[in-house]
């Protein structure tokens, strides 16, 4: 059984644009050496939007040497990027984008969510690329509610989507460059569940909705919990019906460097970065 190293309480929250307002629930500086592959997950709303004549969001930005996850739950994203990719992310679906060695791209309301208003709710997670593949070309995978394996959990303690990684017999449709379990739990209440993960992982438990126990302690939404990297399983009871995330990879032992949207390995790779960016070499959104 691994060991509950921490909980991190629930931030407070911050808006990222005008249109994400985030808890960082994972953070690169305080956490991603001992979360590493991990190194920011913030979890957007919920949130309830007013109906509005131009559609919320974040403009034109870069990023270098790392993907990022977006898993959408309620509301619509609409996005575009400096390699040609383009999409809405709807309720279910996610975006895996490998932004790699450089890409520009925004993300805002769709224009039907934009129209209409509601409820919106999203987690974001940035997970970091081995030095090997921080150069790589940017790669952009769609991956539909559809396409995303959902497994019954024992005695009917609720069910798990598996995004990446391997669940049982399921495996996720996202294609990873390190090994890393994305598993989307719903609990139900009552309820007790026992996941067995890979021993010497890193795993971490991010509770978004409800309440679970976990060695006598109590997490409720947007708590953390940390895990130690020996042992090979985790066992959480929900008091209520409970939405999470649980996370599990294999981490990469490299030095990090972090300079706003760049995770490279040295402060010399942040410097080109930013060079390059500031000369036009991550590309262009078109207008």
């Amino acid at each position: 059984m691994k060991q509950l190293t921490q909980i991190k309480q629930a931030p407070q929250p911050h808006w990222v644009g005008d249109g994400f307002p985030v808890r960082s629930l994972i953070s690169i500086e305080g956490d991603a050496r001992r979360t590493s592959p991990f190194l920011m997950l913030d979890y957007a709303g919920p949130h309830e939007f007013a109906p509005a004549s131009a559609p919320r969001g974040v403009g034109g930005h870069p990023h270098r040497g790392f993907e990022t996850v977006t898993i959408a739950y309620q509301g619509e994203v609409a996005h575009r990027d400096s390699s040609g990719n383009h999409g809405l992310i709807r309720p279910g679906d996610v975006q895996w984008m490998t932004a790699a060695s450089g890409v520009l791209h925004d993300e805002f309301h769709s224009e039907e969510f934009t129209r209409k208003g509601g409820t919106f709710e999203m987690v974001q997670l940035w997970v970091n690329l081995p030095a090997r593949d921080k150069m790589s070309a940017p790669r952009y995978q769609t991956l539909l509610d559809a396409q995303i394996p959902a497994v019954t959990l024992p005695n009917d303690a609720g069910r798990l989507r598996v995004i990446a990684g391997e669940y049982e017999r399921a495996r996720g449709p996202a294609l990873t460059h390190t090994p890393l379990n994305v598993w989307d739990v719903r609990l139900n209440a009552s309820h007790s569940a026992t996941f067995a993960l890979p021993q010497e992982w890193t795993t971490v438990l991010v509770v978004l909705h409800g309440e679970i126990e976990l060695d006598g302690r109590k997490l409720g939404a947007s708590d953390a919990a940390h895990f130690s990297r020996d042992g090979d399983s985790v066992s959480v009871r929900a008091t209520e019906d409970t939405m999470a995330l649980l996370l599990s990879g294999e981490p990469i032992d490299e030095p990090i460097a972090h300079y706003g949207p760049f995770v490279m390995n040295t402060n010399q790779e942040i410097r080109e970065a930013i060079e390059d960016f500031n000369h036009g070499r991550f590309g262009k959104l078109a207008a």
